[in-house]
């Protein structure tokens, strides 16, 4: 049952018109039941709410967009907007990673409480780690979790050859951050984040970076704003300041691969699998590769008519995908070590 807070906390809502709250405290709700070992009601609650949030973003959705573009229409190419419905138990996390999301989501859902203290609630994310690990699928299920729209923003959009546009595309996403409460996510953010005063760098992306600085400095918005990036050794040193967490992904180890594993092969599972065999097989790989080898192993078996996927096609599978990503890792080591020898000239 609802606490009197939960209740007048909704009311206060809707009546304000806060949809975003409105549907974390529900949430909360149904959360709460789930806890008390009420689970059909848990998920009667969650699937009202996910169906609630549906129709309100799709008839409101480009309502949103357009009074946020100035000029009409800029905004919108600068910005990816989606409404996930992805949730952190969909992904198979280390404990550490998944105990600091978890901590960001308490913290987001009751974001006035704590403002009313003083304080602010962890909202300005730093995520790093090699690519497939789980980065994007983070910004995703935040915005499932807390009910709120994904704003991914186009790099190729925002940053241009010319002196001081990129900055002042930049300050539109950031007046879209403090009118739309969301998340907004900066994937492959050493592209504007790199050091300044290195042999390569260019005047407009150091101008760039030093007003993203600010601007996020500043910021004090309800939004959720996460950037990521491989490669966290290429920041400038003055952002890690800035962000109120920085959370570190990984390969998985045997037991998270073991468990991608039987997720996936649900109703294509092997009565006889040597899961520690296939598990030290992947090690080394990530997420994203891992899936890609238990799904084409899963095209296989559906191809053929198999009612179960076999050990020895799924080792295939995984060898495969790793010698693929081992050849683009030596790839792109190669070209950064071109790279690097081209600026030291």
């Amino acid at each position: 049952m609802a606490s009197s807070e939960q209740i007048k906390a909704l009311l206060k809502s809707h009546v304000s018109g806060d949809d975003s709250h409105f549907y974390s405290v529900a949430m909360q709700i149904a959360a709460h039941e789930a806890k008390l070992g009420h689970g059909k009601l848990a998920l009667e609650l969650r699937d009202l709410i996910d169906t609630a949030k549906s129709k309100a973003y799709k008839n409101d959705a480009s309502k949103k967009l357009v009074s946020l573009n100035k000029p009409q229409g800029e905004l919108a190419s600068l910005l990816t907007v989606s409404f996930p419905h992805s949730r952190l138990s969909d992904m198979v996390l280390d404990k550490t990673v998944e105990d600091s999301l978890h901590r960001i989501i308490k913290e987001q859902r009751f974001f006035g409480k704590i403002r009313e203290h003083g304080l602010s609630p962890r909202r300005k994310l730093l995520l790093v780690g090699p690519p497939g690990t789980g980065k994007t699928m983070t910004a995703s299920a935040l915005a499932g979790e807390l009910g709120i729209p994904l704003f991914s923003v186009r790099l190729d959009s925002l940053i241009t050859k010319f002196m001081g546009e990129t900055a002042a595309k930049l300050r539109q996403i950031f007046d879209a951050v403090a009118n739309v409460r969301g998340i907004y996510f900066f994937d492959e953010f050493d592209a504007i984040g790199s050091q300044r005063g290195q042999a390569n760098d260019v005047g407009e992306i150091r101008r760039v970076l030093n007003s993203f600085l600010q601007m996020l400095e500043h910021d004090n918005s309800n939004s959720v704003i996460i950037a990521a990036t491989n490669h966290p050794e290429a920041l400038d040193y003055a952002l890690f300041r800035r962000f109120d967490d920085m959370i570190q992904y990984g390969f998985p180890n045997e037991d998270q691969v073991i468990s991608i594993l039987k997720s996936r092969l649900t109703g294509f599972k092997p009565k006889r699998l040597a899961w520690k065999k296939v598990a030290v097989t992947a090690i080394g790989m990530s997420y994203a590769e891992i899936s890609k080898a238990i799904d084409e192993s899963l095209k296989d078996a559906i191809i053929h008519d198999k009612t179960s996927v076999e050990e020895i096609d799924l080792l295939q599978m995984l060898e495969e995908r790793k010698l693929i990503s081992g050849k683009l890792i030596n790839k792109n080591n190669g070209e950064l070590e071109n790279n690097g020898k081209s600026a030291s000239r």
